[in-house]
């Protein structure tokens, strides 16, 4: 018997149940069970109470589901912020740079060596420059769509050894002819050195993206510097193929490292690899010594998710984006490697307008004659490269003011102007004033365009994006020795006025741009793309 029946309410509130009047009533009598609402039957009761906890199942499980804490791949990397992880990234990637920089550079240097050694002439000299740029425009697309598909680490790992051994195998070369095979496939191979720029820029917090991108940009600056540095202390007595080993053993060195790094936890997300990510954020909050975020980690949609397909980056709400992007990057690589190119040889033109004088007479003894590289010219081929310093600490300090597009055509303008002044009848120290500063905003605006295209492009094509927009800056660095050397020759100011006109081009097309990534989440998928309006 109870002395006493009440009924529940939500918030343990209770009211009694008519009262007196029943207080004396057992529950297992009728009349109380109807007053209840307690129904007639055993039978219905047992239904009831299935029904009531089938409901209060479901109700629990929902209310679970829509009060659990959820975090995206982008909000946790935020969270756990900038650290150690990073720092040892930032090092690592900046050391493949480097790398590949010490490849680039020894081009400068090896040209003249074998026009002594092998007496090769000027258009086979040029020819070792071009098929490195060939080899790298092949490679580019391959590489990305190989990184979209199987991975950015092992990518790195494969390129690196992949260059590392036929660079070490190009100080063998016992003629012309395989050098010219032997260093188009070093091309090849660092065709796939922008994809440590990928990996980088995924594991890097949104705050801080644009500005480490940029920095990474000095240890390119800095691969050059050593390399010529290198080549001062060893030319002189041991000559051009230890050069070209001692080279290529940072790839070497770079691609063991390698095996430290984690696989991009964008990349396994979207792959369906949903405990790896998993793993490697907590790895990267350990390393940090910061805190996950509570909850749980959202998986994007992967069902029709393609990979590594070049094809994507033509749907609809990209294609606008990498046509543009496409001119950006040939007239950044036509414009950087044309002004470095173009800088010696304006000092040599004899018309009186660009340090020269007109009394100046080349004879054709001149061209026969070898001439190895002296201490003062491995000086100035080090200020040269010092000239990209400025621009990129300009860049670091705009890009997150103005945004990314901006940037881009400010720095675009900025080199057009001082390139166009060059045509000017001056003296030297004015045309080499001209000429560094157009180099060091060159030098950031391509490095701005490194920036963005990782940021633009979801994780599922970011790879063959970049490797895309990679292979076309190979066409306009194969294309810019004929203006930089040959046109100028014929017409300093038709030669001179090209760069300036293709410039002004880019500068339109970064203000075209339909998409400022400045403070925007990098997607995951080509889905997110549609979220996306154009400014």
């Amino acid at each position: 018997m109870l002395s006493r029946f009440v009924k529940f309410r939500r918030g343990e509130e209770y009211e009694d149940l008519e009262g007196e009047a029943h207080a004396d009533m057992d529950i297992t009598e009728p009349e109380m069970r109807e007053i209840a609402g307690m129904g007639e039957s055993s039978e219905s009761n047992s239904v009831a109470r299935g029904v009531f906890d089938r409901r209060q199942g479901n109700g629990s499980e929902e209310n679970r589901d829509s009060t659990e804490e959820t975090f995206t791949l982008q909000q946790a990397i935020d969270n756990i912020g900038f650290g150690k992880f990073q720092m040892k990234l930032s090092i690592l990637t900046g050391f493949a740079w480097m790398a590949d920089a010490m490849e680039m550079m020894i081009l400068s240097i090896l040209s003249p060596a074998l026009h002594c050694d092998w007496q090769i002439p000027s258009w086979q000299q040029a020819l070792i420059t071009t098929v490195v740029f060939c080899g790298m425009m092949c490679s580019s697309g391959l590489w990305g769509s190989f990184c979209d598909k199987y991975g950015r680490k092992s990518e790195l790992i494969i390129c690196s050894v992949f260059t590392c051994y036929f660079g070490i195998l190009s100080a063998f070369s016992p003629n012309f002819i395989w050098m010219l095979i032997l260093r188009g496939l070093v091309g090849f191979g660092i065709g796939g050195a922008p994809q440590s720029v990928t990996l980088y820029s995924e594991f890097l917090p949104s705050k801080s993206r644009a500005r480490c991108v940029v920095l990474i940009e000095l240890f390119w600056a800095i691969g050059a510097c050593f390399e010529v540095l290198l080549a001062l202390v060893v030319m002189p007595t041991l000559g051009w193929r230890y050069l070209l080993g001692l080279s290529a053993l940072p790839l070497l060195v770079f691609s063991v490292c390698c095996f430290w790094l984690p696989e991009s936890a964008r990349f396994d997300l979207t792959r369906g690899n949903y405990e790896r990510a998993l793993a490697t954020l907590h790895r990267i909050a350990r390393e940090n010594g910061k805190p996950m975020p509570l909850g749980k980690l959202v998986e994007p949609s992967i069902k029709s998710t393609k990979h590594g397909n070049v094809w994507d980056l033509f749907m609809p709400e990209l294609k606008k984006t990498t046509l543009i992007l496409w001119v950006i990057w040939l007239v950044s690589a036509f414009s950087y490697y044309g002004i470095v190119l173009m800088t010696t040889e304006l000092f040599e033109t004899p018309d009186g307008c660009h340090g020269t004088t007109k009394d100046m007479i080349v004879t054709s003894g001149c061209f026969l004659k070898c001439k190895s590289l002296t201490t003062d010219d491995y000086v100035d081929l080090t200020w040269t490269t010092l000239a990209e310093f400025p621009g990129l600490f300009v860049t670091v300090f705009i890009i997150e003011r103005i945004g990314r597009k901006y940037t881009m055509a400010v720095e675009f303008f900025i080199f057009s102007f001082f390139v166009l002044l060059s045509n000017m009848c001056t003296i030297r120290p004015v045309l080499t004033f001209f000429l560094f500063v157009a180099r060091a905003f060159i030098s950031g605006a391509f490095q701005a365009a490194y920036v963005y295209t990782p940021e633009v492009y979801p994780t599922s094509m970011r790879a063959v994006g970049l490797g895309a927009c990679s292979g076309m800056a190979r066409i306009g660095a194969i294309v810019t020795p004929f203006v930089a050397q040959v046109l100028l020759k014929a017409s300093s100011y038709m030669a001179i006025s090209t760069y300036g006109v293709m410039a002004l081009i880019a500068t339109v097309a970064s203000i075209l741009l339909p998409i400022e990534t400045k403070g925007r989440e990098m997607k995951d998928t080509s889905h997110e793309i549609k979220l996306v309006k154009p400014n």
